[in-house]
């Protein structure tokens, strides 16, 4: 802990000015170098914040130097706004090197060529804060790294079944919060639940006019990087050079985020990583771009995590062969985005798993009634995504056992 960077005013706001626009009341703020004007009640707090629900900048850093005894805390880098970036390492790295590129193993048709004599060691990578306000994913990493610490979650909840499966893998890695300029831009720490209207959630995730009126998904994509000097709030998507990592040019100029994260998967070469994003009507894996004899195993890895969220009411129905089959409900990949560059990169299986928001309510049941996540709730969704993959991955072994066609 004594190499943790202090890093000061991480969450600093500056309020200049007041004013009206289109009638919406509106603030000017200066999360960092850039200045923008925003609607005030945009940017009012909920009244009540869960103790869990640790989320910005400082609360995280605070976290670490305080909390963290068995994981070894470090600094992996600096964001492009200069922002520290932790992870926190538990267990033993894999030992020796390997002596091929992962493509180059591929075409040798043996994985340990790049994975070194080691190679059926068990590691994962959880990830949360990709996009910077997507703060249920935060608060996830955050969590489960109380429970890594003392078996149980922020809330007071023991979580046993986790506490007993983190034990069967080799090496655990997890980053709270990947994209810090994001989170500070956005300077609040939770904002209040306001039923169907996804407005002001959307805004702060992915942007807008200082009327009001949202960017929205998927034009958000459309400018990569933002252009700063539009009188545009550009959420908390984007890191201070306007850059979406999501999106990144993974081929070409890397974002200090990127290209850290691209170093640390190659050195730890982990079996399965976890990129948790917000924004589904229920908890939902998607299925990455892959080598194409991988998509059996994201089937499996699916199968896990689905059934641990149908068990525990988390689905539209309760029928576990109907929640829990990838190929009905994920027929299809993503398109190419970070999640099929760190699985080319190294060989992880990379997969995201959107989860309800904590702001609004973005669907309606079967009986048509609201579909509400509690914070409680969206904690008990994160622990299980975690508990999931971790079970999949101590119960198949890893990339080395998995059955990969050359």
């Amino acid at each position: 802990m004594k190499n943790i960077l202090i890093f000061f005013s991480s969450f600093f706001i500056g309020l200049f000015s007041f004013g009206s626009l289109d009638g919406q009341e509106t603030v000017t703020i200066k999360p960092g170098i850039h200045t923008f004007q925003v609607p005030k009640e945009y940017l009012r707090e909920r009244e009540t914040i869960p103790d869990f629900w640790i989320t910005t900048n400082d609360e995280i850093l605070n976290f670490l130097q305080t909390r963290i005894k068995k994981g070894e805390v470090k600094q992996l880098g600096l964001s492009a706004g200069g922002r520290p970036i932790f992870g926190v390492f538990y267990g033993n790295p894999r030992k020796g090197k390997g002596t091929s590129t992962y493509s180059g193993s591929l075409g040798f048709r043996d994985v340990q060529a790049f994975r070194g004599p080691d190679h059926d060691k068990k590691v994962f990578l959880g990830m949360g804060g990709m996009h910077g306000f997507e703060t249920e994913t935060i608060m996830g990493v955050v969590n489960l790294l109380s429970v890594m610490e003392s078996g149980k979650d922020l809330s007071g909840k023991l979580r046993p079944e986790i506490t007993d499966m983190i034990k069967q893998l080799d090496r655990i890695i997890l980053i709270p919060l990947l994209n810090p300029d994001g989170r500070n831009r956005v300077p609040i720490r939770m904002a209040p639940y306001r039923g169907e209207d996804e407005t002001i959630i959307e805004y702060l995730n992915t942007g807008g006019n200082p009327d009001g009126t949202i960017t929205g998904w998927p034009e958000v994509k459309k400018q990569i990087p933002f252009d700063f000097s539009t009188p545009v709030f550009p959420g908390g998507y984007p890191n201070d050079a306007g850059v979406n990592i999501v999106h990144d040019d993974f081929l070409g100029n890397q974002q200090p985020e990127t290209k850290l994260l691209f170093d640390l998967v190659k050195k730890e070469k982990p079996d399965l990583i976890l990129n948790m994003h917000t924004g589904a009507v229920y908890p939902l894996m998607l299925r990455p771009l892959l080598n194409s004899s991988m998509n059996a195993v994201f089937d499996s890895l699916f199968r896990y995590v689905h059934k641990g969220f149908t068990e525990n009411g988390f689905q539209r129905t309760n029928n576990v062969e109907v929640e829990a089959d990838a190929q009905a409900k994920r027929p299809r990949p993503m398109l190419f985005s970070i999640d099929a560059a760190l699985n080319f990169h190294c060989g992880a299986l990379s997969v995201v798993i959107e989860t309800p928001s904590h702001g609004f309510s973005n669907g309606k049941d079967n009986e048509g009634n609201p579909i509400v996540f509690t914070p409680e709730m969206l904690l008990d969704v994160q622990m299980i995504s975690y508990r999931e993959a971790i079970r999949f991955l101590a119960d198949t072994g890893g990339l080395s056992q998995w059955e990969i066609s050359y």
